[in-house]
């Protein structure tokens, strides 16, 4: 399923240093100060590295947090904010707004900008590992799983992280609630179409199959209207890539809710079952051209070329022409002039984020040594903030060539 998912760009950060000049007046600060550069540089290489896997990025992520936490958490026995929050400036720009930043003098903005780069991250890897030709059972489990654990770390940083600001998150940008719940919902929606993947491949119940379409096509609606209220040069071309999918899976509802009710011999309202079927599939191909001929970020899935979206529209084609022969031959019921209505619950294969939670602080954080960062022999605020017109060069992200469709999620 190459070219299946769209994804947005990485964001892009300023370098920081971590020099304080007279501040950290130990070895012990010193180290952490070193630490703290090597393993944040460590964890940017790694979000463009092709060769880099969920385990690896594990280990990144929490070496960073354990020691970035030490500017953060009370290391003093009190209750007193920590005195090194606000000691650095980070600078990061946006997903959406390409290389706009935001910038803040605060160590929770960079744990929620890092954290919400890491989700997204885990999001690419699944699209990648989805992209192969022949994905393995074991592989597709890596996709659902990346995808959960993505959708959980985007929930961390909206519902413990951001609410942390001093600075409220600036409206539209990356750390704004509706940009986090749109990829939140995102991830939950694309897990699912991992389960119905497999649930067909498997030959599950149809009702089982319609439920967990429907319930799928759901999420991209919610992900999609989430968006309403935001700037359209933005957002257009995400808000397409989700109305397609809306569509594609209503298509899939309607079509194995068809299969159900023939099953059922309710002939006639098979048919009008497939008939919605099929008007949703259109509707899907033709936001698909529009998908694909609008301007805007992120990469463009082509899912109209992808042989599991033509599979679709001809077996709502093949289930519509034998419900309308066995309709002539045998039942003899009337076609509906209304669809049915779509009630349908999934009691199985619904997901939910896989719950988010920091590393432990790392032991090279004692009293002892937080007690060794002097802030008064520091630089002046004016001297330690970053330039506002400071660039940030945006993320070289690899250029992964697409490989032969196959049709199957799993093999």
């Amino acid at each position: 399923m190459t070219h299946w998912f769209h994804r947005n760009p990485l964001k892009a950060t300023a370098p920081v240093s971590f020099s304080f000049y007279g501040v950290a007046s130990s070895t012990g600060a010193n180290k952490i100060c070193n630490d703290l550069k090597a393993s944040r540089a460590r964890l940017l290489e790694l979000f463009t590295d092709v060769t880099c896997n969920a385990d690896m990025m594990k280990n990144a992520t929490d070496a960073y947090f354990s020691l970035l936490q030490g500017f953060i958490n009370s290391l003093d026995g009190t209750t007193q904010e920590n005195k090194l929050r606000f000691i650095q400036n980070f600078k990061w720009t946006d997903t959406l707004q390409g290389n706009s930043t935001s910038a803040q003098q605060d160590a929770v903005f960079e744990l929620a900008s890092m954290g919400f780069n890491v989700a997204l991250w885990f999001t690419k890897f699944s699209s990648r590992l989805a992209g192969k030709e022949d994905i393995t059972e074991s592989e597709a489990k890596d996709v659902h799983r990346s995808l959960k654990t993505a959708a959980g770390i985007f929930k961390n940083v909206k519902e413990i992280q951001v609410p942390r600001l001093i600075t409220p998150a600036e409206k539209g940008r990356d750390l704004e609630a509706r940009v986090i719940d749109t990829y939140i919902v995102q991830c939950q929606a694309e897990a699912q179409e991992v389960t119905i993947a497999r649930a067909i491949e498997l030959k599950h119940n149809a009702s089982l199959i319609a439920a967990l379409a429907f319930e799928t096509a759901n999420f991209y609606h919610k992900a999609d209207h989430t968006l309403t209220s935001l700037e359209p040069e933005y957002t257009t071309k995400w808000r397409k890539y989700l109305q397609l999918k809306q569509c594609f899976y209503m298509a899939y509802a309607y079509c194995f809710h068809g299969q159900t009710l023939l099953g059922s011999d309710k002939c006639g309202e098979a048919i009008r079952s497939l008939q919605e079927a099929e008007k949703f599939y259109n509707k899907a191909e033709g936001l698909c051209k529009e998908y694909q001929q609008t301007k805007g970020p992120g990469s463009t899935a082509k899912p109209s070329e992808q042989l599991f979206f033509r599979k679709l529209g001809a077996s709502v084609r093949n289930t519509l022409e034998k419900c309308q022969r066995e309709n002539g031959f045998i039942y003899f019921q009337k076609v509906p002039p209304e669809a049915p209505q779509l009630e349908l619950k999934a009691n199985y294969g619904l997901v939910e984020p896989v719950p988010f939670e920091l590393p432990a602080l790392s032991s090279q954080w004692t009293p002892e040594v937080y007690a060794t960062f002097d802030l008064t022999k520091g630089p002046k605020d004016d001297k330690a903030k970053a330039k506002p017109e400071e660039e940030v060069k945006p993320m070289k992200e690899p250029d992964i060539k697409p490989q032969k469709d196959t049709g199957c999620l799993i093999s």
